[in-house]
């Protein structure tokens, strides 16, 4: 095997142009491949650290007839907040959220939102409910940058906000801009309106009673209470994993002509050099290698491009890879438009399970690729090899 590597060395250095334009294509694919990798892993830790920050913390209850996706199930979607986890509430370690449908309407026009009343004093997610905790003429309310600009809303704005109570009687009032957040998760920001929890729960008639109880400590397991569901932490970012594994099925696809172009010059490259050095494979023959002995001498020399490509890419790649995963990619456009939870600006994640499982499949396809060609060398006779001439 030695004595292979040294052959294949000597006869790589001596193809000249031909063996670095090959490598040169190759390392491409190892920097875009492991790039590409990287951001998607940076979005998953990117959007689920999101998630959990501003939306979900370390799980939730819902109660048991809530649906996000279906609005109409808001009317019926509320409970009194139970007993088991009163105690808990009062230390700040789990705050409850009441939703209810409703109506605002800025300069004339109308807008269906979603209300959500939460604790001006709650320190679980990093809604700045803080300012909430306003004395002014009308209702305190926070909203998020998106629904600011959907709407025209400006902080120190007054709106009109009706709701329907639980008796079913339309009630309006008028709500002050108190605050306005910036987020990466649009289920928080787009046509949500927050406000005081009490006064929700005054206006819709509710006392004491809640949709959600967003816990803070993920790692306790716990019990089912009554007509509660619990939803992990796991089960509310599992929207997040289906789309990070659709872009990566996407992905695959440029990662597959990434590779099939580099490849194709490599199996050029070894059938050109089959074909040329005839005379030099039957003399290895004839000084006593076998033709298995030959072939592997091609495979080792062909997948010798892999690693000089790994090189290659570790010289000019390591320092970009770098630099992207301190600077980020920046989004061309505002993602968050499309529902998904993603930040303009992405930062790359690499791990050494990521690189080394990159250049191993790689340099396992190389080596394919390098042997499939050189089988021939197997049916060569070796008096018409040494003559130039396949038999």
């Amino acid at each position: 095997m030695k004595l292979a590597i040294k052959l294949a060395w000597r006869n790589l250095i001596g193809a000249g142009l031909r063996t670095w334009l090959a490598v040169v294509v190759l390392s491409f694919s190892f920097v875009v491949i492991i790039w590409m990798k990287g951001v998607l892993a940076g979005w998953d830790h990117q959007a689920k650290t999101d998630m959990t920050n501003w939306e979900i913390g370390g799980g939730q209850y819902w109660h048991e007839k809530y649906d996000p996706y279906d609005p109409f199930t808001l009317n019926e979607s509320h409970a009194p907040i139970p007993d088991k986890v009163k105690a808990e509430i009062e230390k700040g370690y789990i705050e409850p959220v009441l939703i209810v449908q409703g109506t605002i309407y800025p300069q004339g026009r109308m807008q269906s939102i979603k209300i959500k009343g939460v604790n001006p004093e709650q320190s679980i997610l990093m809604l700045p409910t803080h300012k909430l905790d306003t004395i002014a003429d009308a209702i305190p309310a926070i909203i998020g940058s998106g629904m600011a600009r959907n709407s025209k809303l400006a902080l120190g704005d007054y709106v009109t906000i009706r709701w329907r109570d639980v008796n079913g009687t339309f009630d309006a009032a008028e709500i002050l801009i108190t605050g306005i957040f910036e987020t990466t998760v649009p289920t928080v920001d787009v046509s949500q309106v927050y406000i005081p929890l009490e006064k929700l729960q005054s206006m819709m008639l509710l006392p004491g009673e809640a949709t959600i109880l967003t816990f803070r400590d993920s790692e306790t397991i716990r019990p089912a209470i009554g007509n509660w569901t619990l939803k992990t932490k796991k089960e509310l970012t599992v929207s997040i994993d289906e789309i990070i594994k659709t872009k990566t099925a996407g992905t695959s696809v440029f990662y597959a002509v990434l590779l099939m172009l580099a490849m194709l010059a490599i199996f050029d490259t070894q059938i050109l050099s089959i074909f040329r050095r005839q005379k030099e494979i039957g003399t290895y023959i004839a000084l006593g290698y076998t033709r298995p002995q030959v072939v592997g001498l091609f495979t080792v020399e062909g997948t010798m491009h892999a690693v000089l490509a790994a090189l290659l890419s570790a010289a000019y790649g390591l320092p970009f890879l770098i630099w992207q995963a301190k600077v980020g990619w920046t989004m061309p456009i505002d993602a968050s438009d499309f529902g998904m939870s993603i930040a303009k600006t992405l930062y790359p994640i690499y791990s050494v399970g990521l690189v080394i499982s990159t250049v191993l499949i790689i340099t396992m396809v190389t080596a394919i690729v390098s042997y499939w060609p050189s089988r021939k060398i197997a049916k060569m006779n070796p008096t018409e090899a040494l003559r130039g001439k396949l038999q």
